[in-house]
């Protein structure tokens, strides 16, 4: 195992939101250079990082430059340019999760139907290429009232999502690519972080629950334990390895579940990072998401993902 400890081993990371941030203050244990791209000059990561340059993280040349001067690359957020992190791979950079991963993920049409061509449980779903395609399909009865829209890109944190109940509101959607997703009654939201390193090890947080704010669409609280039998957790656990495993992730993937009233489980969405599901952690459990994600990336042993209390 690569030693970290006063080298000059240099671990990139794109974004420096709040999430970055968090991930640094374990790399302090490890006493790894770090390095952050963040558009904004005034982004939280940049009091804590070793090195932090400004720089649009859509920019092909801002993040092969970037990727260059680090020996591992991660990221905080998806949206940053894949084709330069394919480059790097490329080029002998370790990207992880890889390109190739984080390519499926961006786009929420190729994601569902990555789903279904795993066999992973989620909601019925349509793609459209525009809002003119969607209209005509509404129109002639082939997709139904009501469903959640989902813009296929540019979409987090609530934002390029809408429940659509009335014809009327599909009006006020932008035009661009999306799917249309049957509006499932679920009783929970239920979230399931999963972690795995480069030598194929794995290890899985417990069920946590999740509550949003009705407006914002926004995670509000995660509560653990799920309430929830030991059966749907044991399940629910089940799916996410399975999504995990066939995504083959390097590193922390949150994956988010409905359960039904009938007590189904369907994959809604993943997150190929560490994730606000996952924030009880850093107290509630032996290993915080964010070291766990640095092991992962450093091909370390995996911390002990079990939960000190409730939290």
């Amino acid at each position: 195992m690569t030693n970290y400890f006063s080298s000059d081993f240099k671990l990139g990371i794109l974004g420096g939101g709040q999430l970055g941030k968090m991930l640094l203050y374990e790399t302090r244990k490890y006493d790894i250079q770090t390095l952050v791209l963040d558009p904004s000059a005034e982004a939280p990561s940049r009091i804590a990082c070793d090195s932090f340059s400004q720089g649009d993280l859509m920019d092909y040349d801002t993040v092969l430059e970037f990727g260059r001067n680090a020996d591992v690359i991660t990221f905080e957020i998806e949206s940053v340019n894949v084709e330069a992190l394919e480059k790097l791979e490329q080029e002998g950079k370790k990207v992880f999760p890889s390109s190739k991963t984080l390519k499926k993920i961006q786009d929420k049409g190729v994601q569902k139907s990555f789903y279904s061509e795993n066999a992973i449980p989620t909601a019925p779903f349509k793609k459209f290429n525009s809002k003119v395609e969607l209209l005509k399909s509404v129109e002639n009865g082939e997709t139904e009232l009501p469903f959640v829209w989902k813009s296929t890109t540019g979409g987090y944190d609530g934002k390029g999502v809408a429940v659509i109940k009335t014809k009327d509101t599909l009006q006020g959607l932008p035009d661009r690519p999306c799917i249309a997703e049957s509006l499932i009654p679920f009783k929970n939201e239920l979230a399931v972080i999963v972690s795995r390193n480069p030598s194929g090890e794995m290890k899985t947080f417990p069920v946590v629950e999740m509550e949003f704010h009705p407006e914002a669409n926004q995670d509000e609280y995660v509560l653990f334990p799920a309430q929830i039998t030991e059966t749907i957790a044991t399940k629910a656990t089940q799916i996410a390895i399975q999504v995990v495993d066939a995504f083959k992730l390097v590193g922390i993937m949150a994956v988010e579940l409905f359960l039904t009233h009938n007590n189904e489980l369907l994959v809604n969405e993943v997150a190929p990072r560490v994730h606000n599901s996952g924030h009880y952690s850093i107290e509630g459990a032996y290993t915080s998401q964010f070291d766990q994600h640095l092991r992962c990336i450093l091909n370390m042993p995996l911390g002990n993902t079990e939960s000190k209390k409730a939290a």
